[in-house]
């Protein structure tokens, strides 16, 4: 008779013979920093065919950039055609719609993303590489010494501890895009027909084996940060509103506690009145209560407005990306 740790291990990915390592990386406007790229990425996965013998190819996606990013790409591809994708958008669609899109472009059994901008050392990618071979189907990672800012740290960590309250997906830093995934998990993420989502919360969702490792963290090579605080709050809103409706049900709490608490407020002021006479004093005290009953209606609006949106965006069934051109070596050749 088959037991449960039998069965529990017919769940454990089966690990491919020679996998095939696909490298995801999107990229908008990143050309002062490609070079450095190209050569530190290039030399650690030949370094990995050696250590481990895996294949491994790079599927690069330009997000509508408007500098010298997709040119610097094509030469990269006439250079290594064997190991090179870029696939091409006719817009800006995002990084997690890029993502999204290496994904579909690419093959390999495991799938590796990161940043173009250096912040991921591509010398970590063969850390990731053997904890999937290990048999994880998700790997997650923390940035350690950060470089960013400490505003920037610490409200990544309050967001951090938010999330994981009110989600409950235990994700440590949920704003380090190196991570790794089994194709499973990646098939998965594709069916997925969202048109906002945060990939390493939905990766991590479907996982049955994750695991975290600590990885190191660089400033960047070459220009700013694309996020801006507004995208990064409305990222963070996207996040809470897409795996929870525990906002839209703590805010109906905060409404049925207000209300008790104004119908008690009238109860009293009622009974003072026919008992000790009309008073004058407390006109501020009510129009404040009044100020702050208004705020919170005007919060839980706007929260229900967050969740109608994405309803808005999702029926109307437009594709979430749109490619203009793949570079990609034929497989006849």
């Amino acid at each position: 008779m088959q037991t449960i740790s039998d069965s529990l291990l017919q769940l454990t990915p089966k690990i491919p013979s020679n996998p095939l390592v696909s490298i995801v990386i999107p990229v908008y406007n990143e050309e002062d920093g490609l070079e450095q790229l190209f050569t530190r990425l290039y030399t650690s996965l030949d370094n990995l065919v050696m250590e481990l013998s895996v294949r491994y190819e790079v599927v690069f996606v330009n997000d509508g950039s408007r500098d010298q990013s997709a040119a610097k790409l094509a030469e990269q591809f006439e250079k290594r055609p064997d190991t090179t994708r870029v696939v091409l958008f006719n817009g800006n669609f995002g990084q997690h719609m890029a993502i999204m899109a290496g994904f579909s472009y690419s093959k390999g059994d495991f799938i590796i993303t990161l940043d173009a901008d250096l912040q991921n050392p591509p010398e970590e990618i063969h850390r990731i590489v053997e904890n999937l071979l290990k048999g994880h189907d998700y790997v997650g990672t923390i940035r350690v010494a950060r470089k960013d800012s400490r505003f920037r740290r610490y409200a990544s960590k309050a967001m951090n501890q938010l999330r994981d309250r009110i989600t409950k997906i235990t994700i440590t830093d949920q704003g380090c895009m190196m991570r790794g995934y089994s194709r499973r998990i990646v098939d998965l993420m594709k069916k997925s027909k969202e048109l906002n989502t945060f990939i390493p919360a939905l990766g991590f969702t479907y996982a049955s084996n994750p695991i975290e490792i600590n990885i190191n963290h660089e400033e960047r090579f070459a220009g700013e940060s694309k996020y801006s605080l507004y995208q990064l709050i409305r990222l963070n809103f996207d996040l809470v509103t897409g795996f929870s409706v525990l906002p839209l049900q703590a805010f109906s709490l905060i409404g049925f506690f207000l209300a008790l608490g104004s119908a008690t407020l009238f109860i009293y002021l009622m009974i003072r009145r026919f008992i000790i006479g009309a008073e004058v004093e407390g006109v501020f005290t009510l129009f404040a209560l009044n100020f702050f009953l208004m705020g919170v209606l005007l919060f839980g609006l706007g929260l229900l407005g967050e969740y109608v949106g994405r309803i808005y965006q999702q029926v109307r069934k437009r594709p979430r990306y749109v490619v203009m051109g793949v570079l990609e070596q034929d497989e006849q050749e």
